[in-house]
Protein backbone atom coordinates (compact mmCIF):
# COMPACT_ATOMS: atom_id res chain seq x y z
CA UNK A 1 0.00 0.00 0.00
CA UNK A 2 1.52 3.26 -1.20
CA UNK A 3 1.42 6.71 1.09
CA UNK A 4 0.04 9.96 -0.24
CA UNK A 5 -1.14 13.06 0.72
CA UNK A 6 -2.75 16.01 -1.07
CA UNK A 7 -1.66 19.49 -0.45
CA UNK A 8 -3.33 22.60 0.61
CA UNK A 9 -5.61 25.18 -1.98
CA UNK A 10 -3.15 28.00 -1.15
CA UNK A 11 0.30 28.93 0.32
CA UNK A 12 3.61 29.91 -1.22
CA UNK A 13 4.82 27.48 -4.00
CA UNK A 14 8.30 27.51 -2.02
CA UNK A 15 6.81 26.86 1.01
CA UNK A 16 4.85 23.99 -0.16
CA UNK A 17 8.27 22.66 -2.18
CA UNK A 18 9.94 22.61 0.85
CA UNK A 19 7.69 20.55 2.92
CA UNK A 20 6.96 18.15 -0.19
CA UNK A 21 10.87 17.54 -0.15
CA UNK A 22 10.59 16.35 3.38
CA UNK A 23 7.63 14.22 2.67
CA UNK A 24 9.82 12.36 0.19
CA UNK A 25 12.23 11.75 2.20
CA UNK A 26 10.05 10.33 4.57
CA UNK A 27 8.98 7.97 2.01
CA UNK A 28 5.68 9.23 0.93
CA UNK A 29 4.71 8.22 -2.68
CA UNK A 30 3.02 10.59 -4.50
CA UNK A 31 1.51 13.86 -4.12
CA UNK A 32 -1.64 15.63 -4.97
CA UNK A 33 -2.19 19.29 -6.17
CA UNK A 34 -5.87 20.11 -6.04
CA UNK A 35 -7.17 22.82 -8.51
CA UNK A 36 -10.66 24.43 -7.06
CA UNK A 37 -10.68 28.17 -7.48
CA UNK A 38 -7.33 28.70 -6.57
CA UNK A 39 -4.02 29.20 -8.60
CA UNK A 40 -3.75 26.84 -10.92
CA UNK A 41 -2.36 22.93 -10.24
CA UNK A 42 -0.11 23.12 -13.30
CA UNK A 43 2.00 25.94 -11.85
CA UNK A 44 2.46 24.73 -8.75
CA UNK A 45 3.15 21.09 -10.53
CA UNK A 46 6.17 22.25 -12.86
CA UNK A 47 7.00 23.92 -9.71
CA UNK A 48 7.32 20.58 -8.08
CA UNK A 49 8.74 19.26 -10.88
CA UNK A 50 12.02 21.12 -10.80
CA UNK A 51 12.39 20.76 -6.56
CA UNK A 52 12.01 16.84 -6.49
CA UNK A 53 13.29 13.57 -7.87
CA UNK A 54 11.52 10.58 -7.04
CA UNK A 55 7.72 11.38 -5.73
CA UNK A 56 4.88 11.05 -7.79
CA UNK A 57 3.27 14.27 -8.73
CA UNK A 58 -0.35 14.26 -9.26
CA UNK A 59 -2.88 17.15 -10.10
CA UNK A 60 -5.75 16.16 -7.64
CA UNK A 61 -8.14 17.19 -9.78
CA UNK A 62 -8.06 19.06 -13.24
CA UNK A 63 -12.00 19.55 -13.83
CA UNK A 64 -12.99 18.42 -17.57
CA UNK A 65 -14.79 21.32 -18.41
CA UNK A 66 -12.23 24.16 -18.17
CA UNK A 67 -9.62 22.78 -20.92
CA UNK A 68 -9.82 20.79 -24.19
CA UNK A 69 -9.21 17.75 -24.51
CA UNK A 70 -6.05 18.31 -26.28
CA UNK A 71 -4.88 21.31 -23.83
CA UNK A 72 -5.39 18.32 -21.07
CA UNK A 73 -3.40 15.94 -22.82
CA UNK A 74 -0.44 18.70 -23.73
CA UNK A 75 -0.74 19.68 -20.32
CA UNK A 76 0.39 16.40 -18.68
CA UNK A 77 3.21 15.25 -21.59
CA UNK A 78 4.72 18.65 -20.33
CA UNK A 79 4.53 17.82 -16.74
CA UNK A 80 5.79 14.57 -16.78
CA UNK A 81 8.60 15.57 -19.74
CA UNK A 82 9.67 17.94 -16.61
CA UNK A 83 9.35 15.62 -13.83
CA UNK A 84 11.15 12.76 -15.91
CA UNK A 85 8.05 11.04 -15.95
CA UNK A 86 6.31 11.23 -12.41
CA UNK A 87 3.18 12.73 -13.28
CA UNK A 88 -0.13 11.31 -12.71
CA UNK A 89 -2.93 12.85 -14.75
CA UNK A 90 -5.73 13.33 -12.15
CA UNK A 91 -8.85 14.34 -13.72
CA UNK A 92 -13.27 14.43 -12.36
CA UNK A 93 -15.61 16.49 -13.28
CA UNK A 94 -15.90 18.68 -10.03
CA UNK A 95 -19.73 20.03 -9.32
CA UNK A 96 -22.09 22.65 -10.87
CA UNK A 97 -20.97 25.23 -7.70
CA UNK A 98 -17.13 25.65 -9.65
CA UNK A 99 -17.76 24.88 -13.01
CA UNK A 100 -20.73 27.14 -13.39
CA UNK A 101 -20.00 29.36 -10.84
CA UNK A 102 -16.40 30.45 -11.35
CA UNK A 103 -16.14 29.20 -14.69
CA UNK A 104 -19.22 29.94 -16.43
CA UNK A 105 -18.99 26.60 -18.28
CA UNK A 106 -22.61 24.57 -18.31
CA UNK A 107 -21.86 21.53 -16.27
CA UNK A 108 -23.46 18.85 -18.40
CA UNK A 109 -22.47 15.26 -19.77
CA UNK A 110 -19.42 14.55 -17.36
CA UNK A 111 -19.76 11.00 -17.76
CA UNK A 112 -19.96 11.19 -21.91
CA UNK A 113 -16.88 13.88 -21.85
CA UNK A 114 -14.47 11.93 -19.18
CA UNK A 115 -14.59 9.12 -21.92
CA UNK A 116 -13.90 11.21 -24.89
CA UNK A 117 -11.38 12.91 -22.97
CA UNK A 118 -9.41 9.60 -21.81
CA UNK A 119 -9.61 8.57 -25.14
CA UNK A 120 -8.34 12.02 -26.84
CA UNK A 121 -5.17 12.28 -24.76
CA UNK A 122 -4.13 8.61 -25.73
CA UNK A 123 -4.41 9.58 -28.93
CA UNK A 124 -2.09 13.05 -28.39
CA UNK A 125 0.59 11.04 -26.25
CA UNK A 126 0.74 8.18 -29.02
CA UNK A 127 1.65 11.09 -30.88
CA UNK A 128 -1.30 10.42 -34.05
CA UNK A 129 -3.44 12.79 -35.90
CA UNK A 130 -6.14 12.83 -33.88
CA UNK A 131 -9.07 12.87 -35.16
CA UNK A 132 -12.55 12.47 -32.78
CA UNK A 133 -15.92 12.01 -33.55
CA UNK A 134 -17.66 12.02 -30.67
CA UNK A 135 -20.68 13.64 -28.92
CA UNK A 136 -18.95 16.04 -27.54
CA UNK A 137 -15.82 16.90 -28.68
CA UNK A 138 -15.11 16.80 -32.47
CA UNK A 139 -11.78 17.11 -33.73
CA UNK A 140 -10.94 18.61 -36.23
CA UNK A 141 -14.08 20.84 -36.17
CA UNK A 142 -15.79 20.42 -39.57
CA UNK A 143 -16.28 22.54 -42.34
CA UNK A 144 -19.99 23.52 -41.60
CA UNK A 145 -18.85 24.58 -37.86
CA UNK A 146 -15.90 26.28 -38.28
CA UNK A 147 -13.77 27.90 -41.31
CA UNK A 148 -13.12 24.50 -42.95
CA UNK A 149 -9.47 25.41 -43.23
CA UNK A 150 -8.56 22.68 -39.83
CA UNK A 151 -6.63 19.69 -40.66
CA UNK A 152 -5.73 16.72 -38.03
CA UNK A 153 -2.46 17.75 -36.48
CA UNK A 154 -0.28 15.36 -33.96
CA UNK A 155 1.80 16.63 -30.69
CA UNK A 156 5.22 18.24 -31.86
CA UNK A 157 7.23 17.04 -29.04
CA UNK A 158 7.70 13.17 -28.29
CA UNK A 159 6.91 12.34 -24.97
CA UNK A 160 8.38 10.54 -21.68
CA UNK A 161 5.37 8.16 -22.39
CA UNK A 162 2.87 7.17 -24.77
CA UNK A 163 0.37 6.35 -21.74
CA UNK A 164 0.56 8.65 -18.49
CA UNK A 165 -1.44 7.23 -15.73
CA UNK A 166 -5.16 8.60 -15.75
CA UNK A 167 -6.78 8.76 -12.24
CA UNK A 168 -10.22 9.49 -12.47
CA UNK A 169 -12.22 11.04 -9.00
CA UNK A 170 -15.87 9.09 -9.54
CA UNK A 171 -18.58 8.79 -7.20
CA UNK A 172 -21.66 7.64 -8.96
CA UNK A 173 -22.33 4.09 -10.42
CA UNK A 174 -21.98 4.34 -13.97
CA UNK A 175 -19.10 6.80 -13.38
CA UNK A 176 -17.39 4.18 -11.55
CA UNK A 177 -17.84 1.70 -13.79
CA UNK A 178 -16.43 3.81 -16.96
CA UNK A 179 -13.24 4.32 -14.30
CA UNK A 180 -12.67 0.50 -14.24
CA UNK A 181 -12.28 0.10 -17.65
CA UNK A 182 -10.57 2.86 -18.90
CA UNK A 183 -8.75 4.40 -15.98
CA UNK A 184 -5.21 3.08 -14.23
CA UNK A 185 -6.75 4.68 -10.91
CA UNK A 186 -9.94 5.93 -9.13
CA UNK A 187 -10.47 8.25 -6.30
CA UNK A 188 -13.56 8.10 -4.48
CA UNK A 189 -14.42 10.47 -1.25
CA UNK A 190 -15.33 9.78 2.24
CA UNK A 191 -14.66 6.24 1.16
CA UNK A 192 -16.26 3.84 3.98
CA UNK A 193 -14.65 0.22 4.06
CA UNK A 194 -16.58 -2.04 5.12
CA UNK A 195 -19.57 -0.72 3.31
CA UNK A 196 -17.54 0.02 -0.52
CA UNK A 197 -18.57 -3.61 -1.69
CA UNK A 198 -22.34 -2.78 -1.30
CA UNK A 199 -22.23 0.53 -2.79
CA UNK A 200 -19.51 -0.10 -5.61
CA UNK A 201 -18.89 -3.94 -6.06
CA UNK A 202 -20.98 -4.06 -8.94
CA UNK A 203 -19.81 -1.52 -10.94
CA UNK A 204 -16.27 -1.74 -10.41
CA UNK A 205 -16.92 -5.53 -11.58
CA UNK A 206 -18.75 -4.76 -14.38
CA UNK A 207 -15.86 -1.92 -15.20
CA UNK A 208 -13.03 -4.33 -14.67
CA UNK A 209 -14.43 -7.05 -16.75
CA UNK A 210 -14.05 -4.95 -19.80
CA UNK A 211 -10.53 -3.29 -18.43
CA UNK A 212 -7.79 -3.93 -21.01
CA UNK A 213 -5.08 -5.85 -19.38
CA UNK A 214 -2.55 -3.30 -20.41
CA UNK A 215 -3.90 -0.64 -18.04
CA UNK A 216 -2.59 -3.47 -14.89
CA UNK A 217 -4.68 -3.30 -11.79
CA UNK A 218 -6.70 -0.02 -10.43
CA UNK A 219 -5.32 1.52 -8.35
CA UNK A 220 -7.64 2.56 -5.86
CA UNK A 221 -6.97 6.10 -4.10
CA UNK A 222 -8.41 7.02 -1.10
CA UNK A 223 -7.94 10.41 1.20
CA UNK A 224 -9.00 10.01 4.75
CA UNK A 225 -8.07 12.48 7.90
CA UNK A 226 -5.12 10.92 9.57
CA UNK A 227 -4.37 11.38 13.12
CA UNK A 228 -2.57 9.21 15.23
CA UNK A 229 -2.71 9.31 18.92
CA UNK A 230 -3.57 8.90 22.51
CA UNK A 231 -5.71 12.11 22.40
CA UNK A 232 -7.07 12.30 19.18
CA UNK A 233 -10.87 12.46 19.48
CA UNK A 234 -11.48 16.45 19.36
CA UNK A 235 -9.94 16.34 15.83
CA UNK A 236 -12.94 14.04 14.78
CA UNK A 237 -14.84 17.21 14.14
CA UNK A 238 -12.84 18.43 11.84
CA UNK A 239 -14.16 15.88 9.38
CA UNK A 240 -17.74 16.05 10.65
CA UNK A 241 -17.74 19.64 9.44
CA UNK A 242 -16.32 18.29 6.11
CA UNK A 243 -18.62 15.41 5.83
CA UNK A 244 -21.67 18.50 7.13
CA UNK A 245 -20.10 20.68 4.06
CA UNK A 246 -20.16 18.24 1.19
CA UNK A 247 -23.48 16.84 2.11
CA UNK A 248 -25.20 19.30 3.30
CA UNK A 249 -24.16 22.14 1.51
CA UNK A 250 -22.12 20.88 -1.98
CA UNK A 251 -25.31 21.45 -4.67
CA UNK A 252 -28.66 22.07 -4.73
CA UNK A 253 -31.47 19.15 -3.20
CA UNK A 254 -31.29 16.48 -5.52
CA UNK A 255 -28.37 17.31 -7.02
CA UNK A 256 -25.65 16.63 -4.16
CA UNK A 257 -23.33 13.94 -5.42
CA UNK A 258 -22.24 13.18 -1.48
CA UNK A 259 -25.44 13.17 -0.21
CA UNK A 260 -26.73 10.21 -2.55
CA UNK A 261 -23.35 8.48 -1.15
CA UNK A 262 -24.43 8.98 2.00
CA UNK A 263 -28.09 7.42 1.63
CA UNK A 264 -26.22 4.83 -0.29
CA UNK A 265 -24.14 4.09 2.80
CA UNK A 266 -27.27 3.68 4.53
CA UNK A 267 -27.60 7.59 6.15
CA UNK A 268 -30.34 8.23 4.23
CA UNK A 269 -32.36 9.89 6.88
CA UNK A 270 -29.08 11.73 8.92
CA UNK A 271 -28.24 12.73 5.23
CA UNK A 272 -31.74 14.66 4.85
CA UNK A 273 -31.43 15.89 8.36
CA UNK A 274 -27.83 17.39 7.41
CA UNK A 275 -29.09 19.11 4.14
CA UNK A 276 -31.94 20.79 5.98
CA UNK A 277 -29.93 22.32 8.75
CA UNK A 278 -27.01 23.32 6.19
CA UNK A 279 -28.76 25.28 3.57
CA UNK A 280 -31.46 26.56 6.25
CA UNK A 281 -27.78 28.31 7.10
CA UNK A 282 -27.88 25.82 10.16
CA UNK A 283 -24.11 25.14 9.94
CA UNK A 284 -23.39 24.02 13.05
CA UNK A 285 -26.55 21.99 13.37
CA UNK A 286 -25.96 20.24 10.28
CA UNK A 287 -22.30 19.54 11.75
CA UNK A 288 -23.81 17.69 14.82
CA UNK A 289 -26.52 16.01 12.27
CA UNK A 290 -23.38 13.61 11.22
CA UNK A 291 -23.35 10.32 12.47
CA UNK A 292 -20.31 9.33 14.52
CA UNK A 293 -20.15 6.03 12.42
CA UNK A 294 -19.62 7.93 9.70
CA UNK A 295 -16.91 10.03 11.09
CA UNK A 296 -15.06 7.17 12.11
CA UNK A 297 -15.10 4.88 10.09
CA UNK A 298 -14.18 7.07 6.97
CA UNK A 299 -11.30 8.36 8.96
CA UNK A 300 -7.70 7.34 10.23
CA UNK A 301 -7.76 8.87 13.88
CA UNK A 302 -7.39 7.57 16.78
CA UNK A 303 -5.36 5.49 18.56
CA UNK A 304 -2.29 2.92 17.01
CA UNK A 305 -4.52 -0.01 17.25
CA UNK A 306 -7.09 1.59 16.14
CA UNK A 307 -5.56 3.13 12.62
CA UNK A 308 -4.37 -0.29 12.28
CA UNK A 309 -7.78 -2.29 12.26
CA UNK A 310 -8.76 0.73 9.83
CA UNK A 311 -5.42 0.31 7.39
CA UNK A 312 -6.53 -3.38 7.61
CA UNK A 313 -9.91 -2.40 6.81
CA UNK A 314 -8.79 -0.40 3.78
CA UNK A 315 -6.44 -2.73 2.38
CA UNK A 316 -9.38 -5.59 2.48
CA UNK A 317 -12.00 -3.58 0.91
CA UNK A 318 -8.97 -3.20 -2.34
CA UNK A 319 -7.63 0.17 -1.47
CA UNK A 320 -4.18 0.95 -2.77
CA UNK A 321 -3.22 4.15 -1.97
CA UNK A 322 -3.98 5.91 1.15
CA UNK A 323 -3.60 9.67 0.17
CA UNK A 324 -3.92 11.12 3.87
CA UNK A 325 -4.65 14.57 5.39
CA UNK A 326 -2.56 14.68 8.83
CA UNK A 327 -4.15 16.98 11.15
CA UNK A 328 -1.27 18.59 12.60
CA UNK A 329 -0.46 22.02 12.37
CA UNK A 330 2.66 22.37 10.75
CA UNK A 331 5.29 20.46 8.35
CA UNK A 332 7.33 19.10 11.25
CA UNK A 333 3.65 17.06 12.26
CA UNK A 334 2.73 15.69 9.19
CA UNK A 335 6.04 14.58 8.57
CA UNK A 336 5.47 12.85 12.06
CA UNK A 337 2.01 11.42 11.06
CA UNK A 338 3.39 10.25 8.02
CA UNK A 339 6.16 8.01 9.51
CA UNK A 340 3.63 6.81 12.42
CA UNK A 341 1.48 5.57 9.46
CA UNK A 342 4.32 3.98 7.56
CA UNK A 343 5.00 1.86 10.68
CA UNK A 344 1.74 0.58 10.52
CA UNK A 345 1.26 -0.22 6.96
CA UNK A 346 1.10 -4.76 6.37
Amino acid sequence: MRIGMPLGYAGGFSEVADEVGELERVGVDIVFVPEAYSFDAVSQLGFLAARTERIQLASGILQIFTRTPTLTAMTAAGLDYVSGGRFVLGIGASGPQVIEGFHGVPYDAPLGRTREIVDICHQVWRREKVEHDGRHYRIPLPAEEGTGLGKPLKLINHPVRDRIPILIAALGPKNVEMTAEIAEGWQPIFFYPEKAESVWGEPLAKGRAKRDPALGDLDVCVGPPLAIGDDTDELLELPRLQLALYIGGMGARGKNFYYSLAERYGFADDAARIQEHYLAGRKDEAAKAVPDELVRQTSLIGTEDFVRGRVKAYADAGVTTLAVHPLAGDASGRNAQIEALRSLLP
